[in-house]
């Protein structure tokens, strides 16, 4: 009888400590301040990025997910480029951004596009440019998520087993008028953001972003190795699978990573298309 109780007695600490360990790392606490300085030492631990990955793109005109095979270059602060090829490694498309300023040649258009940042934001639903605003922005959730800038304000909230960072930005009209342009939400065990949003003036989703399978992309790789949240190694994870749909459902984008690089010399032809002249 008493060994019988002494089983039970065991069994139930190993269900409880089996039950400890499956659910994983405790929840961490975090301050909004701790919060955008960790999105800041993301970004500013990659200076250099290769990454090959497939993209499946839906959108006005293709009736399925087309699947591009696709190679992006990066060199901070502000140089990219975005190649994609079908699967017989034909050039779909080349976008490259320099200060700002891109420059789009697409498959079948007669001209290249140039133009601004800025001009991708206001372009009609049906126009072949916009389905690279979705691919700037999976392309940030793999290089480091756009950290907070000095002249904006981040409240802090707690949803679960997340925390959202909602970010502001001041009007036109003044300091009063700060519209809540961002939102992020980060895992509390890895302080990892899975989820943004980007918002339009009046409060609406314009693209909604989603992060997953994160990983070690480090200097000496190891399968299966995530580090301590907020050590200097952790701002090496990143996201090997992300999706991006517009506000209105009607274009989404899905990326799933085959390699990333960090930290390796990008030649000016790999990040331009073009020798140095």
């Amino acid at each position: 009888m008493m060994g019988s109780r002494i089983s039970i007695g065991a069994a139930a600490l190993l269900v409880l400590w089996l039950s400890g360990c499956a659910s994983g790392p405790p929840v961490r606490t975090a301050t909004a301040g701790q919060l955008t300085q960790l999105l800041r030492e993301r970004a500013e631990a990659v200076q250099t990025m290769k990454a090959l990955f497939r993209a499946q793109v839906k959108g006005p005109g293709i009736p399925i997910a087309q699947r591009v095979e696709t190679a992006l270059y990066y060199q901070r602060p502000a140089g990219l480029r975005i190649r994609g090829f079908n699967h017989v490694g034909s050039e779909l498309f080349n976008f490259v951004l320099d200060g700002g300023m891109y420059l789009l040649t697409i498959s079948g258009e007669p001209r290249p596009f140039t133009g601004s940042l800025a001009d991708l934001d206001s372009l009609a639903q049906d126009d072949p440019r916009r389905p690279f605003r979705l691919s700037l922005l999976a392309a940030a959730g793999l290089i480091g998520i756009v950290p907070v800038a000095q002249e904006e304000e981040a409240l802090l909230f707690e949803e679960g087993d997340r925390y959202r960072l909602d970010v502001l930005s001041p009007a036109a009209g003044g300091i009063e008028g700060k519209q809540v342009r961002r939102k992020l939400w980060f895992d509390r065990r890895s302080l990892e953001v899975v989820q943004e949003e980007r918002l339009t003036s009046d409060g609406k989703v314009d693209a909604a972003m989603e992060l997953e399978d994160f990983r070690y992309i480090g200097k000496d790789v190891q399968a299966g190795f995530l580090p301590e949240p907020g050590s200097p190694a952790a701002r090496f994870v990143r996201p090997f699978k992300v999706r991006v749909e517009d506000g209105q459902g009607q274009a989404s984008l899905v990326l799933t990573v085959n390699e990333m690089i960090p930290n390796q010399p990008v030649t000016p032809a790999e990040l331009r298309g073009r020798n140095p002249s």
